[in-house]
């Protein structure tokens, strides 16, 4: 999935403004994934997901730091998030549908807490964007 200049310029341009953010954020999208969709707990037994929990917002934080990251190598994703791949596909076994639903999550903590700069194409270029990036990590599972 190529993205266009412009579309990776609203990706990155809104990567800026939430990296010093990224623990808050993610968790507040982890906390809707498994409000929203209960099976996705299963993944995280020894966490305490409690909303707003320390281990919600740190695993959060990993979460859109590696988002941050793939945004930085936007053009050679697969090897910005080759490792993250092999963990995910090899070691978590994490059903490659739980991305999906994680990146409409971090769509709406996206659009709730930025909604001058979540304009539409901005939704649009980061909606393909979150699905390239799921696209990387569910590679390995072929």
């Amino acid at each position: 999935m190529v993205l266009s200049a412009e579309e990776k310029a609203l990706v990155v341009g809104l990567c800026g403004k939430i990296s010093g953010h990224c623990d808050a954020l993610g968790g507040e999208a982890l906390d809707r994934l498994f409000a929203s969709f209960g099976q996705t707990r299963t993944y995280f037994s020894h966490f305490d997901l409690s909303p707003g929990s320390a281990d919600v917002k740190r695993h959060g934080g990993k979460v859109l730091s590696a988002i941050g990251e793939a945004a930085k190598h936007i053009d050679s994703m697969d090897q910005a998030l080759s490792k993250l791949s092999d963990l995910h596909a090899y070691n978590l076994r994490v059903d490659p549908g739980n991305f999906q639903l994680l990146s409409h999550c971090i769509q709406a903590v996206l659009a709730a807490h930025f909604p001058a700069d979540f304009t539409p194409q901005c939704q649009a270029a980061w909606d393909k964007f979150l699905a390239a990036v799921s696209a990387v990590l569910t590679s390995k599972y072929r």
